[in-house]
């Protein structure tokens, strides 16, 4: 997930469990610890759960412990989660990452943004005994060198940007367009390496203009392009971005097609101003796979009164199912954990999740991540060959 590093919090109340799913999850502790007397493995959870893209983590680690425990846990111990709410703030993620330290937590999943992910590294991968930490879906190319043990199951912003210039050059057909890209870390990188992948495929970027705010003025960034060459825009930004480049743009009677990485996450809720605008995802939820398939129907039946998952949520499970693996194979020494999941793909065998198959490099990243890119249509974010012609 793009980096909301934006800096630009959504406030929302805190998501709650319903009172019946709490139920579950404490009969199905209660259960495997009096089956085998063993104590609770504890896996920690940090993101912040009051925004509506992180917090399906909390929803989606729910689940994964619901069915590993009812399984009978991992060597007859049952799982339990911390969750701790980050509140997408530097200083109370390093907090929260020292809380969890010292509790004595086997992992952490999460955090859900890069900005927070970034800043508990540095505990995590600390001290005497370190932690392992997998986010789910933080995106930003920095992640890659915060630590031996920091992991992610996503991949980067750069191959967002890549795998968007191959779908416009070589799908869409289009050779000439133009970016308007926030002036930050992920603006900057997503544009570079749109243009550069866009270029290498003879394809030509007319004109790059910066932005800044929360609700940035692009109308005359707008008027500037008016080409009749230019045959789409990319936005290099956030969802708010996004929803006022396109009031923007369509009070100009602008029609050429508007596209964004997944900084864009949640554009289907911005109404008919949305519609026919392209995005990439590293998942959607639509994804016809059996082990995708059952996780929707699962997580759907758990949670009927929210969204459908997204990235931080089947990163999240897959992520603790992994470590239910790994902890059945390695024990729960934080060491041979974090020496089992770098091993993942290479010397040792691969994980098969809901997303897909995960081998990870030398820097614990993703090998050959999937981005899936989708359009808008009728309100809803499917891929371009589900739409009605």
């Amino acid at each position: 997930m793009a980096d909301v590093h934006r800096g630009r919090q959504r406030s929302q109340p805190p998501l709650r469990s319903s009172p019946w799913v709490l139920s579950l999850i404490a009969t199905s502790w209660f259960l495997a610890a009096c089956g085998s007397g063993g104590k609770p493995i504890t896996i920690g959870v940090a993101g912040n759960f009051q925004d509506p893209s992180s917090a399906p983590m909390q929803h989606a680690a729910q689940l994964a412990i619901l069915e590993i425990n009812q399984a009978g846990g991992v060597r007859g111990r049952p799982i339990e989660i911390l969750l701790r709410d980050d509140h997408e703030d530097a200083d109370s993620a390093i907090m929260i990452a020292t809380d969890l330290y010292r509790a004595g937590v086997v992992a952490v999943v999460g955090h859900g943004f890069s900005g927070p992910t970034l800043a508990a590294a540095a505990v995590y991968n600390g001290g005497q005994d370190p932690v392992v930490q997998i986010s789910p879906s933080a995106s930003s190319p920095e992640v890659t060198e915060a630590g031996p043990y920091t992991f992610r199951l996503c991949p980067t912003d750069l191959a967002h940007g890549a795998a968007l210039a191959r779908w416009v050059r070589q799908d869409l057909g289009l050779s000439n367009g133009a970016i308007l890209y926030i002036n930050n870390a992920y603006g900057r990188g997503f544009r570079t390496t749109f243009a550069d992948e866009f270029g290498s495929l003879e394809g030509e970027i007319e004109v790059a203009f910066p932005f800044l705010g929360d609700a940035p003025e692009v109308g005359p960034l707008l008027d500037r392009i008016t080409s009749p060459e230019i045959q789409f825009l990319v936005v290099a930004g956030y969802l708010s971005d996004a929803e006022e480049i396109l009031l923007q743009a369509n009070q100009r009677g602008m029609t050429i097609p508007v596209l964004g990485g997944d900084g864009l996450e949640g554009i289907e809720r911005v109404g008919p101003l949305a519609e026919g605008t392209y995005v990439t995802a590293a998942y959607l939820p639509t994804i016809d796979t059996p082990r995708n398939r059952t996780f929707v129907e699962a997580y759907q039946a758990m949670f009927p009164d929210e969204p459908a998952p997204n990235i931080s949520a089947a990163g999240t499970y897959d992520a603790i199912h992994l470590l239910r693996d790994i902890i059945a194979r390695v024990g729960t020494d934080r060491t041979r954990i974090r020496d089992a999941l770098a091993a993942l793909g290479t010397t040792g065998a691969p994980f098969e999740g809901v997303l897909g198959t995960v081998a990870l490099d030398s820097n614990g990243d993703v090998i050959n991540p999937a981005v899936h890119v989708s359009v808008v249509y009728d309100g809803v974010v499917t891929p371009p060959g589900n739409r009605a012609p």
